[in-house]
């Protein structure tokens, strides 16, 4: 039956879940506010759209680093942390649909890596949010993570001077795609570092690791977000609007982005990026 399953009907689903979710939010922003809102197009919405844009093309391109870009950059805008993470969840699942639907387009997704990913990739992630909306705080093992995946970047970073032999077939495809989506909705980010290095690790071609990664997360990043309204609810959806109107417009951009790129270049990209992201994190909890 899952041989039957199409590019083309990834799409349509995507598109519908889209549908969707903007549908829920919009009801519940109608519902916070009481029918009645106005939407300042002012300077701090602009810096909200370029952030969603900046995060949203280093994340299409390097399938990773949308969380800590995103978060990061609303942060510098004043935004606190709690509210800055909040925000970032919600408009994650418009932009990692719209950047799904850019890698189907190019070509960028491997069908049968990305359906060993979404199940235990959504199981992961819908039980990671309730425990993080419900039980503890996920920042208790974010220096732990950030540790590992500084180690893997190293890694990879080193591997992309070498000679890359073709993997035949991605091994722990289910423990990846659950721990990362566990980690992911209980840290504020996680899915990319944790699947793709671990994957371009083993040997695949990193531009379809890219592509599938990127796209399978849609359907991870739904369901957690999904669990994070129900009990939390929608909050700064003017932050929300700004993020996905940049993320919207960043994902074509990025997902060309990455076909244009050579494999080894690729590969290296992705190996700083972990040790920048995962050294500053590690940075920020020693001075806390």
């Amino acid at each position: 039956m899952l041989e039957r399953i199409t590019l083309r009907h990834i799409s349509v689903v995507i598109l519908s879940l889209k549908v969707a979710m903007a549908i829920g939010l919009i009801w519940g922003v109608w519902q916070h506010t009481a029918g009645k809102f106005s939407f300042p197009f002012d300077i701090y919405f602009l810096g909200y759209v370029l952030a969603g844009f900046v995060a949203q093309v280093i994340d299409g391109a390097l399938g990773m680093a949308y969380g800590v870009s995103c978060t990061t950059l609303l942060l510098n805008l004043g935004i606190s942390p709690k509210l800055a993470t909040a925000s970032v969840h919600t408009a994650e699942v418009f932009t990692t649909g719209a950047s799904g639907l850019s890698h189907l387009f190019q070509g960028n997704v491997d069908k049968k890596l990305f359906l060993r990913l979404i199940l235990p990739g959504v199981i992961g992630s819908v039980v990671g949010a309730y425990l993080i909306s419900e039980v503890f705080d996920g920042k208790v093992i974010k220096p732990y993570i950030a540790a590992y995946l500084l180690f893997l970047g190293v890694l990879i970073l080193i591997k992309s001077f070498r000679t890359r032999k073709q993997t035949e077939k991605v091994r722990f495809v289910s423990l990846l795609g659950i721990t990362g989506g566990f980690l992911d909705a209980v840290g504020g980010g996680g899915w990319g570092p944790i699947v793709t290095s671990n994957i371009i690790n083993q040997g695949n071609d990193p531009r379809e690791t890219v592509g599938t990664v990127n796209t399978a997360e849609f359907f991870v990043t739904f369901f957690s977000t999904g669990v994070f309204l129900f009990f939390v609810g929608v909050e700064n959806w003017q932050v929300v609007v700004g993020l996905i109107v940049g993320g919207l417009l960043a994902a074509p951009f990025g997902a060309w982005l990455v076909k244009k790129i050579s494999a080894k270049s690729l590969m290296f990209i992705v190996g700083l990026i972990i040790i920048l992201t995962q050294s500053y994190t590690l940075i920020n909890w020693w001075l806390k």
